[in-house]
This record gives C-alpha cells, sequence and structure tokens, in this order.
C-alpha cells in the first residue's frame, strides 16, 4: 500500500505539464467521493490487488519516487519517452528506490478516466506496468477516440491478462473508487498538473530532464543513508 500523506518540502515547476488550473476528471455524478470528503483507500481485494500492482521495486528501499500522472497527458508521455526507463534500470530494478504511480486523470482529457480504469483492472492481475508502457506507446492512437475501449481491450490481451475477468473489472468500473481516492489525495497534497513527482521529501512538478530527477533521487538516497529522509507521500 502507498505510504501516507504526501509531505512536501520543495517544489521545482516546470513549463511541461498538463493542466495547471483544471480539476481531475470525475466518473459519474454520486458514485465516487468528492474532494471534500475525509480521505480513505477503499479495501476490498480488487482495490488491494490494484494498490499492489502498481509498486514497483524494493519493498525494503526506504525512498520512494511517487509519480501522479494521467495516461492522456503528452506531458506524462514525454516524461515517460524520456525519463521513466532510466530510472527503472538504474534506480527500481536495483533495489534503490520504490516507485509508485498515483492516478490523476484531469478533465481536458475525455479518455484520461477509461485510460486509468484499463490500467487499474490490469494491475488487478499484476499487469500494471506493461499496461502503463502500452498505453504511453499508443497515446496518439487512442486520444481523440470517442471510445477507445477496443484499444484498451487489444492492450489488455496483448499484455497477458484474463480477458474475461478484465472486462468484468471495467464495465463494473470495479477500479474507480481507488482512482478517485488517487486524485483526491494529490489534490490535497497540493498537485494541481500533471505530471507531479514526490522524490524523499521534494515534489518535481512538469516534465523536467532526467537529470533533474536523477540529482533528486541521489539527493533523496544520501538523506536515507544519513538517517534524515523524508517520506514521498
Amino acid at each position: 500500500m502507498l505510504p501516507t500523506p504526501f509531505r512536501t518540502a520543495v517544489a521545482i515547476v516546470t513549463l511541461a505539464a498538463c493542466g495547471h488550473s483544471d480539476r481531475p476528471a470525475r466518473a459519474s455524478a454520486g458514485t465516487v467521493a468528492t474532494s471534500t470528503t475525509p480521505l480513505a483507500l477503499p479495501h476490498d481485494s480488487i482495490s488491494d490487488r490494484a494498490d499492489r500492482g502498481r509498486i514497483a521495486g524494493d519493498s525494503a528501499a526506504s525512498v520512494w519516487f511517487v509519480m501522479a500522472s494521467d495516461f492522456e497527458c503528452p506531458f506524462c508521455k514525454q516524461f515517460h519517452d524520456e525519463s521513466f526507463d532510466q530510472i527503472m534500470q538504474k534506480y527500481v530494478n536495483t533495489g534503490k528506490i520504490r516507485l509508485a504511480y498515483v492516478n490523476y486523470p484531469l478533465s481536458i482529457h475525455p479518455n484520461a478516466v477509461p485510460a486509468a480504469e484499463a490500467a487499474m483492472c490490469a494491475s488487478v492481475q499484476n499487469k500494471f506496468w506493461p499496461m502503463h508502457n502500452a498505453l504511453f506507446a499508443t497515446q496518439g492512437k487512442w486520444e481523440s477516440l470517442p471510445n477507445p475501449n477496443v484499444v484498451f481491450d487489444s492492450l489488455a490481451a496483448s499484455v497477458g491478462v484474463d480477458s474475461a475477468a478484465y472486462h468484468t473489472c471495467v464495465s463494473k468500473h470495479l477500479t474507480l473508487p481507488l482512482i478517485q481516492a488517487d486524485h483526491d489525495r494529490a489534490a490535497q497534497s497540493g498537485v494541481n498538473s500533471t505530471p507531479t513527482f514526490f522524490i524523499g521529501g521534494r515534489m518535481i512538478a512538469g516534465a523536467a530532464p532526467y537529470a533533474t530527477f536523477e540529482a533528486a533521487i541521489d539527493s533523496a538516497l544520501a538523506h536515507a543513508h544519513s538517517g534524515s529522509s523524508k517520506p514521498a507521500l
């Protein structure tokens, strides 16, 4: 489970971000909590599995790298294309940090919530990261479609999910409460654009260059080794 709450020591704001002043997208009215509702993550087998599936790295790592992101945001894709793999290879796969994805779909992106549901329903089957990569790789194909679910179904099948269970999850919106809880927590932690990152006690807003993330991670690791680190969230 993701640690809580978000804690921010330093904010770095760049221009490469989506929706600085836009409210996060919401699904059908009344089906999920409003942003003024006390935050409580749903605890059921679906939500718990979806939550665990979007966390990567060694459970013993003391430094968290948390990204609040929107699958339809072009700057989130920019970060994914330019920096994600390098961070995974250098820091996550080597056990130095833990990485987690937090959903923050924006209202300016009509397919952001369906994409988040597709990813989180794949996460229920421990296929979040392959689906995450597939969604960003094909963003240009589905971002403007009236109904992107055919593309999402194909992507899910390609990463090896059980199609029947996946379709049930998506059609019944079983991960929607977790997605709503994600962006409510993020909003209360100061997120108002995507992508936004929490690294140790530091917040970076926008698709900064890889060197910025590398420096922030190295600093967080140094503080962790000295016993003065702060949680990412």
